[in-house]
Parts: structure tokens; sequence; C-alpha cells
């Protein structure tokens, strides 16, 4: 008995960090260049339960992909936060990304965006603040795909503009 209670004691605190809180908060945002539609296409993967706070803390009101009620006011939200917080300039010129939609997958939230865009670009400012409402830690990493060209780089809070050039 005595060594079940042992072994409980010193996993139990490893369980809990793997299925209650993660322990680190990253966010993955990856822009393609997709020549042949001319379009910039975005995907954010964000863990949900950082996700969920950082939209309560922004919006001063509960977030909860998981709540059928909440759905309409979730795409709401999602897209205004994702106006404020993720910000592509290409060749010193603001681009207004569309918000396409979001994704439950497992423990994150995908969330989807475009912007037309005629050629590829070469000079590129990305501004990314996802999650820094709710975390000090936070880690944005950033791909950017041209023309099968990957660049990678990543931000640490409180820094929120990488430069890419292609």
């Amino acid at each position: 008995m005595r060594t079940v209670l042992s072994l409980v004691v010193l996993c139990l605190p490893c369980w809990l960090s793997m299925t209650v809180l993660h322990p680190f908060h990253v966010s993955n945002t990856e822009f393609n260049y997709n020549a042949t539609d001319k379009n910039l296409e975005v995907s954010c993967r964000i863990f949900t339960d950082d996700f969920e706070k950082a939209l309560g803390m922004y919006f001063k009101e509960k977030a909860d992909f998981t709540d059928k009620k909440l759905s309409g006011k979730m795409e709401i939200m999602v897209r205004d936060y994702m106006k404020t917080h993720l910000a592509i300039k290409i060749d010193n010129k603001r681009l207004a990304l569309s918000c396409l939609g979001f994704e439950l997958d497992h423990e994150a939230v995908n969330v989807y965006l475009e912007h037309p865009l005629a050629l590829p670009p070469k000079k590129i400012e990305v501004q990314n603040t996802l999650v820094y409402e709710a975390y000090e830690d936070q880690v944005s990493v950033v791909h950017f795909i041209v023309n099968g060209q990957r660049k990678s780089s990543k931000l640490d809070y409180p820094d929120k503009v990488l430069h890419f050039t292609f």
C-alpha cells in the first residue's frame, strides 16, 4: 500500500502538469504565399486554454470554444481579436487579413486568415501579440513561406515585430 501511495505522490504532479496545465505558452503562425491562387494564406495554432484566457481578458467576458451557445460570439471575438493582434506589412503596405474562421484541434485552436496578393512578397513585417494579455512568457513562432522557401523566427514577450526578406 505504501508503495502505491508513494508512486501516486511521485506521479501526480507530472500527470497534472500534462493534463491540466501545459508548461509552455506558445503560438505558431504560418504565412504561405500561394502563387497559383495569388493569395497569402495564414494559419495560427494557439492552445485552447491560453486563447480562451486571452480572449476573456481582452473582451472582459467569458470565452469558451466548447460551449455551443457561444459559437456565434466566439466567431466575432476571434475575428476581432486577430485584427488587433496579428498585422502584416508587405513592402511597407499594411494588409487587411480576412478571417476565414477557426476550428478546434485537440488541445489547440487553428485560426485561418488570408489576403489576395498578386506578387510574391519581398520585404515583410509581421506584428504578433497573440495571447500577450494572458502570459508574460508567451512565445510566438512565425514561419513565412514564399515559392517553397521557408524562413522562421520567434518572438518572446514583450517583443512584437519580426522582419523577413525574400
